[in-house]
């Protein structure tokens, strides 16, 4: 599957409970990405849209989750809707990539969804994200301006973080 459809890594949701998934693939050399913290796969059994990794025991579990997995043979972590402070613990800690959405700046590197990037979700609209395309004539235009903000260190800042 993942040659047919030319997949470089596979995007894991899950903490413990993917461990073994981590370790089989990793096994058989296909690169991981692990997803901690908010899950929108699973939002509606997490109580909604919420920050995860709140509070001392949720701070502590999700370093020794994000350890377990890095061990397990992870690639890469995501982190996303987490405390700016934890996230930064985080990749601290580990050797393996950790990027964040929502997370803040101390991560090592960012992703944003296109539709939040430009302003056009439908609905309640992230905390974390911000509008691009505000004063931009063009997505392309928009897209650059996010990775000159990322790669500045403006973006994320606090107003886009949460504590």
């Amino acid at each position: 599957m993942l040659k047919a459809t030319e997949a470089q890594v596979v995007k894991l949701e899950g903490g413990i409970s993917q461990l073994k998934t981590v370790e089989m693939l990793t096994k058989f050399s296909i690169a991981t990405c692990a997803h901690l913290g908010l899950q929108p796969q699973s939002v509606h059994k997490m109580g909604g849209y919420r920050v995860q990794g709140k509070g001392k025991v949720a701070a502590r579990e999700m370093i020794e989750t994000a350890s377990d997995l890095q061990q397990a043979g992870a690639d890469l972590l995501l982190l996303e809707c987490v405390p700016a402070d934890l996230a930064a613990e985080i990749t601290e800690t580990l050797d393996i990539p950790v990027i964040g959405i929502g997370a803040g700046a101390g991560v090592d590197g960012q992703i944003l969804v296109l539709h939040d990037l430009l302003n056009i979700t439908v609905g309640k609209k992230p905390k974390f994200s911000k509008n691009f395309m505000q004063g931009q004539s063009s997505i392309q235009a928009a897209v650059s301006r996010y990775v000159s903000e990322v790669k500045q260190g403006r973006f994320p800042d606090q107003s886009h973080s949460f504590s």
